[in-house]
């Protein structure tokens, strides 16, 4: 099952997608490409950056 970290890493980066395609689309004002890319690059810096926190977590592994 999720824990909490996983949880909230699903909260940012789906909120970061949010933003990114209202930005791109101007839900929020005018339209926006580059902020809009810049935001969806996010989207995998966070999940990445998730995977890396519970890989390192588990601490070395020698098989």
């Amino acid at each position: 099952m999720f824990k909490r970290q996983d949880i909230f890493v699903l909260i940012a980066s789906g909120t970061s997608l949010i933003y990114s395609i209202s930005l791109w689309f101007g839900v929020l004002g005018t339209p926006d490409k580059n902020a809009g890319l810049f935001v969806g690059i996010w989207v995998p810096s966070i999940l990445s950056l998730a995977c890396f926190a519970k890989l390192s977590q588990n601490g070395p592994r020698h098989d």
